[in-house]
């Protein structure tokens, strides 16, 4: 049967006693009595990596990321922790990345786990990459189509430009940012600027959530993946727009 990276992965940190896997971020991550030792990151803000991340022993991180760069790099907010990151894509035998696993297990595990836990499971590699949609969420078809017209509305207004955020489009007034767009557990959302007051009116309907970090300065997330209400969504964007864009952007617009 055909196996992809992320089932190989599975597979080896599962083969470990007492491993549970649970979702972080939309990725599998592993622990051992709530200890995580492991955690896959796809394309973790657009950097591109189909890799894990490991909880390294001291001292491992800087000797394999020296040694093979090609294989090994050292992995945001957890890096200066010493945790390493090990590229699943790139040639690295499937043995040496259950090896660095194994490693990563036993410096989290307690001692009556790791007494005999023996040679690292040999596993037949995967013949396939990841569903090109767990590496790039807005590549499925109905996605991109919305998106394109999202870009051609913001296209339309004065000085606006597309960069990227935390991996996503992102849609900026100048200098700052009024839109951007996600696709998060096969779920398509549009995060909006419209003020602490439409915001508490929106969440009446369970198509609008209120985001986590900036939920508290007047953002708002949309839902869009079933429909796309497209009056109401230039409307939302034409008030984000209005907020962030400067004296001359907005009569152009008016003009």
């Amino acid at each position: 049967m055909a196996k992809n990276i992320k089932d190989a992965l599975r597979e080896v940190c599962l083969s470990l006693p007492e491993v549970e896997e649970r979702s972080g971020h939309g990725m599998p991550d592993f622990r051992v009595r709530n200890k995580t030792f492991a955690m896959m990151a796809v394309n973790h803000h657009g950097d591109g990596r189909i890799a894990v991340w490991l909880h390294a022993p001291a001292g491992a991180q800087h000797m394999h990321v020296e040694g093979e760069p090609d294989h090994y790099f050292v992995p945001p907010y957890v890096g200066p922790r010493g945790w390493l990151g090990v590229h699943l894509d790139r040639g690295n035998d499937w043995y040496t990345i259950a090896l660095r696993i194994r490693e990563a297990y036993v410096n989290v595990a307690p001692a009556d786990l790791v007494g005999d836990l023996g040679e690292p499971i040999a596993i037949d590699p995967p013949t396939e990459t990841i569903d090109p949609e767990d590496f790039d969420p807005l590549s499925a078809p109905h996605a991109r189509q919305k998106l394109d017209r999202i870009r051609a509305l913001c296209a339309e207004l004065p000085e606006t430009s597309e960069g990227k955020q935390f991996g996503n489009p992102a849609f900026k007034a100048g200098k700052k940012t009024f839109l951007t767009v996600q696709r998060f557990r096969r779920r398509m959302q549009l995060e909006i600027w419209v003020g602490p007051e439409l915001q508490a009116t929106l969440t009446d309907d369970p198509r609008f959530t209120i985001p986590r970090y900036i939920g508290h300065r007047g953002w708002i997330d949309l839902d869009v993946e079933n429909h796309l209400d497209w009056e109401e969504v230039r409307e939302l964007v034409l008030g984000s727009y209005r907020h962030f864009a400067l004296k001359r952007m907005l009569k152009a617009l008016d003009g």
